[in-house]
């Protein structure tokens, strides 16, 4: 079956290259091409999609604010972050927002292709030097799990933004929350956690080699 392809990137000249990777394979088909988030997110209930390459940076919305509020609404659609920076904030706040997989758009058409692929048939395809950061940042930081246990997904999103240093606000704005909703998930937490602030919490969750 055709694997079926959108592409929402600003950059003309990236645009059209994508569109000539994705039609250069007999598997996949490009579905739709976007110039900005807006227009993406007004068509994307409507499209019959199965993965999405999303750049990065576009204008208005982020490609990571997009992630974050539509996934939840077609969890079958797979997000290909695309992006030309590999610095672990990115890549961190693209996977915690939805994304599947993280390319660096200097990879080859063919890498491209198979990444596509990867991802529709359950894998999480990332660039090289990608899969090297999310590796370091795990072996410089572990989660206890017995502590992991107690917490839901949501208050694992939130204590990780507070252990990037993240204020409630941020916070609230990143998950598309309200103030109050933040405070109430981090009381939560700490309850759970048996703790009364912040840095007692990250320091029972997070442990060092």
């Amino acid at each position: 079956m055709t694997i079926q392809v959108a592409i929402v990137e600003d950059n003309k000249f990236i645009r059209t290259t994508l569109q000539d990777v994705v039609s250069s394979s007999e598997s996949l088909h490009c579905r739709a091409i976007f110039e900005d988030a807006e227009s993406f997110s007004a068509q994307f209930m409507d499209l019959n999609l199965d993965v999405v390459l999303m750049d990065l940076n576009l204008p208005g919305n982020s490609g990571i604010q997009t992630v974050a509020r539509l996934k939840s609404r077609k969890p079958e659609v797979h997000f290909l972050m695309c992006s030309i920076s590999d610095d672990s904030i990115s890549i961190f706040d693209s996977l915690s927002a939805g994304a599947t997989g993280y390319l660096l758009k200097n990879e080859s058409a063919s890498y491209i292709i198979r990444a596509i692929i990867d991802v529709k048939n359950g894998g999480a395809p990332m660039s090289r030097n990608v899969s090297r950061q999310v590796v370091e940042s795990f072996q410089k930081r572990k989660a206890n799990t017995s502590v992991l246990e107690l917490l839901n997904p949501r208050e694992w999103e939130i204590i990780t933004l507070l252990d990037k240093g993240f204020r409630y606000k941020e916070i609230a704005d990143k998950l598309f929350l309200s103030f109050e909703t933040v405070r109430t998930y981090v009381r939560n937490i700490y309850e759970k956690l048996e703790v009364h602030s912040r840095t007692d919490a990250l320091n029972k969750v997070f442990q060092k080699n």
